[in-house]
């Protein structure tokens, strides 16, 4: 894999607050606006499309960014200027030694939690840009069908990691190559988070032309590629 691609070649949230987000994502972060319309905004993390859509009601989802592993330091300085990060035990980011990446977390204005991975395998050299935004790297569903969930993704070819089958009361990792999708029952806490996951609709396309649907009850719909 190119550093830059991704397993995620689309994902779709939804937002009670449009106008707030676009404003954070495009001039607080400085990512590239692909497009925006009245009730949607799509922004470039790299080599992922994230687009937000207008909805009535708040949605609190969780996913991660790749970013540099020798840039994570600066990474952090640069974002803690703009935005407060979120605290654990009054740490402010924290070292998984099974991904040999150092992470930290902050939320935007509608309250999602946001990861940055820095990936010390993989380095960034010269100032730090917007291209050190490498890709959406995690997104988590929540859902009380995660079992099933977990099923219909395995069948569409993408693998369980460290685990002979989905444990539906526990957080599950299916994918490769540090991308993963995040599989977690309602109620989870994440870490450096005080909410509890819930249920909440999004859609993700993946590059192999895969695409599915989470629908508001967390049942999923796939297909071969991606329905309006």
């Amino acid at each position: 894999m190119i550093w830059g691609e991704s397993m995620f070649k689309s994902v779709l949230l939804y937002t009670n607050k449009l106008k707030a987000m676009k404003r954070f994502y495009a001039n607080v972060l400085g990512l590239d606006m692909k497009g925006s319309g009245s009730k949607y905004f799509t922004v470039k993390v790299g080599g992922t499309d994230l687009t937000f859509q207008e909805a009535e009601t708040p949605s609190f989802y969780h996913f991660a960014i790749n970013i540099p592993g020798n840039q994570f330091s600066i990474m952090k300085q640069w974002i803690r200027e703009k935005v407060p990060l979120n605290r654990s035990r009054g740490l402010t980011e924290i070292y998984y030694k099974s991904f040999g990446a150092d992470s930290m977390y902050f939320e935007d204005p509608a309250g999602n939690l946001v990861e940055l991975i820095g990936r010390r395998n993989r380095d960034l050299f010269g100032p730090l840009t917007k291209e050190a935004f490498f890709n959406i790297s995690e997104v988590a569903i929540i859902s009380p069908y995660l079992y099933d969930v977990g099923e219909e993704l395995q069948d569409s070819g993408l693998p369980l990691v460290k685990r002979a089958e989905v444990n539906p009361e526990k957080v599950n990792l299916i994918g490769k190559e540090d991308a993963y999708i995040i599989l977690a029952p309602p109620g989870w806490q994440f870490k450096f988070s005080k909410k509890e996951a819930a249920t909440h609709p999004l859609a993700i396309t993946l590059k192999d032309g895969i695409h599915f649907r989470i629908d508001k009850e967390g049942r999923m719909k796939i297909s071969e590629e991606e329905q309006d």
